[in-house]
C-alpha cells in the first residue's frame, strides 16, 4: 500500500479545515471594533454581522450534497477553495454591515461544503485501519487555523483603525494556495465507480495506492454494496433510522457544548470575567495552542482505543471544565480562573467531539449515500452553530453568563448518557462493514 500518496492527499483535502477554522474565528478579533464602527444593537451585531458566515455554513451543510456527488468530491472542493478566496478579498473591502455580511456568509458556504466534501473524500480513499486518523486531519486543520486565527489578530489587533481589513483579508493568500494544490488530486475512486460507473479509471486510481489483489478485493465490496442499493434510496428511509440518529445526536451534542458560541467570542468572554483587552487576546491563543495540542493527541489516538473511548474522555471533560466555568461566573472570580477553566474545556473538545465528529458521520453512511447522510449531519451541526453565537451577547446580557453555561453542562450531561447507551465503535472497520451493520432492513 502506497501510504505516502494517501497522506499526501489527505493532508491536501484536510487543508479545507485549516481555511474553515481560520475562517470562524478570525471574526472574533474584530468583533467589538465592528460593533463599534457601525453602531449596531446587540442583536443586529449577533445576528448578522458575527453570524452571517455561519448562516453561509447551514446553505452550505444542506446542499453540499449535491455538487459532491454531480460534480464529484473532486471539483467541489475547488470550489469551495473559490469561496474562501472571494469571501477573504471581500470582506477586506466592505465599508458597511451588509457588504461585509454577504461575503462573510459566501465564506461560510465553502465551511459547510468543506465539512461534507472533505471527509468524504478522505474517507473513501483511506484504509480502514487508518480511516480514523487520514479524516481527522480535517479537524487538526481546523484547530490549527484557529490558532492562526488567533494569533494573527494578536499581532494585528493595535496596527490602527483598518486593523479589522488585515484580519479578515489575509485569508486571501491561504485560500489561494489549497485551490492551486486541489487540482491535482486525484478523484475519489469509489464516487467514479458508484456515479460514473467507470470500473477503469476508479482501478486506475486504486492500483497507484494498492496492490491488484488489494484492488480488486475493494472493487468487489464497492460493487456488491453497490448492487444492494436501490437506485432511488434516501438517507429517510426506515432502513438508514440508526445511522440517521447518530449524525443527528453527535452533532447536535457537539454545538450544544457551547464550542462554536464561546471561539466566537472568546476576547468578549475573558473581558466579562475581568481581564483587560490585550490580556483576553493572549488567553485566546492560549486556547489555539491547547485546541492543537490535544487535537494531535485525539488523532493519535482515535485508531488506537475507538471513537467512544475518545468521547468518554471528551464528555467528562465538558462536564467537569463548564462545572467550574459555571461556578467561576456565579461567584464573580476574576483574574486567570475562567482563561485556565477554559483551557481544560478546550481539550475536552479537542480530545473528544472535535476529533470524532467528522470522522464518525462520515462512517455512518452506504456510498451513494454517503455524501447526503454527511449533509444531514454536518447542516444539524450548522443550524445550531448559526443559532447558539447569534444569540450569545443577547443572552449574556439578558439571563447571564452563569445561567449560559450552566446550560451547556447540563447538555454535555445527556452527551455522556448518549455516548454510553446509543454510540457504536467504528473504528477498524471497512465502510462497506460499517453499512451492512448499521443500515438493517425492516
Amino acid at each position: 500500500m502506497n501510504n505516502k500518496k494517501i497522506l499526501y492527499w489527505s493532508i491536501i483535502v484536510a487543508f479545507a479545515g485549516f481555511l474553515f477554522g481560520f475562517d470562524t474565528v478570525v471574526i472574533s478579533g474584530a468583533d467589538k471594533q465592528l460593533q463599534q464602527l457601525w453602531g449596531s444593537s446587540d442583536l443586529f451585531h449577533g445576528l448578522v454581522v458575527m453570524s452571517s458566515a455561519l448562516w453561509g455554513t447551514v446553505i452550505g451543510a444542506i446542499f453540499g450534497a449535491f455538487p459532491t456527488n454531480i460534480l464529484g468530491r473532486k471539483k467541489t472542493l475547488i470550489i469551495i477553495g473559490l469561496l474562501f478566496l472571494v469571501s477573504s478579498i471581500g470582506t477586506a473591502f466592505a465599508n458597511d454591515p451588509i457588504f461585509f455580511s454577504v461575503f462573510r456568509f459566501l465564506g461560510g458556504i465553502g465551511i459547510g461544503a468543506s465539512t461534507i466534501a472533505a471527509p468524504t473524500y478522505v474517507s473513501e480513499i483511506a484504509p480502514a485501519k487508518d480511516r480514523g486518523k487520514l479524516v481527522a486531519l480535517y479537524q487538526f486543520n481546523i484547530v490549527f487555523g484557529i490558532l492562526i486565527a488567533f494569533t494573527s489578530n494578536y499581532y494585528l489587533q493595535d496596527i490602527g483603525e483598518n486593523a479589522w481589513r488585515w484580519m479578515l483579508g489575509i485569508q486571501a493568500f491561504p485560500s489561494f494556495i489549497y485551490t492551486l494544490l486541489v487540482f491535482g488530486i486525484p478523484e475519489s475512486p469509489r464516487w467514479i465507480l458508484e456515479y460514473k460507473k467507470d470500473r477503469q479509471k476508479a482501478v486506475a486510481i486504486l492500483k497507484q495506492i494498492n496492490s491488484d489483489a488489494a484492488v480488486e478485493a475493494e472493487i468487489a465490496a464497492i460493487e456488491k454494496e453497490t448492487v444492494q442499493e436501490g437506485k432511488n434510496e434516501s438517507i429517510f428511509m426506515a432502513k438508514y433510522r440508526k445511522p440517521l440518529l447518530l449524525a443527528f445526536f453527535i452533532a447536535f451534542f457537539n454545538q450544544l457544548s457551547g464550542i462554536n458560541a464561546f471561539l466566537y467570542y472568546a476576547p468578549r468572554i475573558f473581558e466579562l470575567a475581568g481581564l483587560e483587552k490585550s490580556a483576553s487576546f493572549l488567553s485566546s491563543n492560549g486556547i489555539g495552542i491547547i485546541n492543537l495540542i490535544f487535537t494531535m493527541i485525539g488523532i493519535s489516538l482515535i485508531d488506537k482505543y475507538g471513537r467512544k473511548t475518545l468521547m468518554y474522555l471528551g464528555s467528562v471533560g465538558y462536564i467537569i471544565s463548564l462545572g467550574l466555568v459555571t461556578t467561576a461566573f456565579y461567584f464573580e472570580w476574576k483574574g486567570m480562573a475562567v482563561p485556565l477553566f477554559f483551557f481544560l474545556f478546550i481539550a475536552s473538545h479537542a480530545i473528544g467531539q472535535g476529533a470524532v465528529i467528522w470522522v464518525f458521520i462520515s462512517e455512518l453512511f452506504p456510498n451513494k449515500l454517503r455524501a447526503a447522510g454527511t449533509s444531514f449531519g454536518t447542516s444539524v451541526h450548522w443550524i445550531l452553530a448559526a443559532l447558539i453565537p447569534s444569540f450569545i451577547p443577547f443572552l449574556f446580557k439578558e439571563i447571564g453568563t452563569t445561567t449560559v453555561f450552566a446550560v451547556f453542562c447540563i447538555m454535555m450531561v445527556f452527551q455522556l448518557l448518549w455516548v454510553f447507551t446509543k454510540m457504536p465503535e467504528t473504528k477498524g472497520r471497512t465502510l462497506e462493514e460499517l453499512s451492512e451493520s448499521l443500515s438493517k432492513k425492516e
